[in-house]
């Protein structure tokens, strides 16, 4: 494919995902491959909506080096396994679905999936958890690549999907995700009806995945009124009240959107989790460094700073 047009559908499926909800900020990554040895890929920490085609960053799929004025995804690694694994993949999209991850926190020997559903994913499993941008998740993805998987679900993480096209990956995408959320059993609506029955049980939500790690931190507490939820709040960036769903505290308009959708993503997990009686938190290590790593590093980026995390 010629480069540029391979940048552009990289630009534009950002904001696609943006858009669907499949996405939030900077989190996830796209690529789409050149030639036998070469893709575009979206660059580490810049928003999607700012992104342009010029701003991709061009990777070499065997040996990792690449050429661009930004810095690629740190997850660069799972899309070289995927086009190295996979001759016929044009493009690979890695998301933080609601819905499927939510189902990758308990495994899925349970999932209602037909198989020309599974087929139409071009074959579905769940990695082993890793730190993002770590040769452990790397390697715990590639494995199941390797066994001849095009969806797979990462645990505690998101969604790696590669198809012959873009088309072909952004349906996998979508249906993964239709799926996932009519195996969501416990409660039948919306993300904010989520949100609303999680605050009406009166208890913390405790992270389960990363994204809320790194934004949130160890948890989500839960007030009982709104005095009380002032006061947790002057400690906390989201906290959960009855009657009334979610609060956040937040320096911009952006972090106030991603932070609500942290929190209903957060609560879709805990409902699920709390149904199929999964007990699955992450360490309180991984968090703290998650959430360093958010708050001293990728909030400069957001300043003009470089930064390297899986973003």
């Amino acid at each position: 494919m010629d480069t540029v047009r391979a940048q552009e559908l990289v630009a534009q499926t950002g904001r696609q995902l943006l858009d669907m909800g499949l996405v939030a900020r900077t989190w996830g990554n796209i690529s789409c491959r050149i030639d036998k040895t070469h893709c575009a890929i979206t660059p580490s920490g810049l928003d999607y909506r700012q992104m342009k085609a010029e701003d991709t960053v061009l990777l070499d799929i065997e040996s990792g080096k690449w050429q661009g004025n930004h810095k690629p995804s740190g997850e660069k690694g799972v899309h070289m396994a995927a086009y190295r694994q996979f001759p016929d993949a044009e493009f690979v999209i890695h998301t933080h679905q609601n819905y499927a991850t939510a189902i990758g926190l308990s495994g899925f020997d349970s999932l209602d999936i037909t198989e020309e559903e599974t087929e139409a994913l071009g074959g579905i499993a769940l990695a082993a958890y890793g730190l993002p941008g770590t040769k452990k998740l790397t390697n715990a993805v590639a494995d199941k690549l390797k066994e001849g998987n095009h969806t797979v679900l990462m645990a505690r993480h998101g969604v790696l999907v590669c198809g012959r096209d873009r088309d072909e990956a952004m349906k996998r995408v979508q249906l993964l995700e239709e799926i996932c959320r009519r195996n969501i059993k416990n409660f039948g609506g919306s993300e904010s009806d989520a949100v609303l029955k999680t605050a009406e049980l009166g208890r913390a939500v405790y992270a389960q995945v990363d994204d809320m790690a790194q934004m949130i931190g160890r948890k989500i507490p839960a007030a009982k009124s709104p005095e009380e939820a002032e006061r947790l709040l002057q400690k906390h960036n989201a906290v959960l009240v009855k009657g009334e769903g979610v609060r956040v505290r937040a320096d911009s308009e952006d972090d106030r959107e991603a932070l609500v959708m942290l929190a209903e993503k957060a609560c879709i997990c805990h409902l699920h989790t709390l149904n199929e009686s999964s007990k699955t938190r992450l360490g309180i290590f991984d968090i703290m460094l998650m959430n360093y790593v958010y708050r001293h590093k990728y909030s400069k980026q957001k300043n003009g700073d470089k930064y390297n995390g899986e973003q």
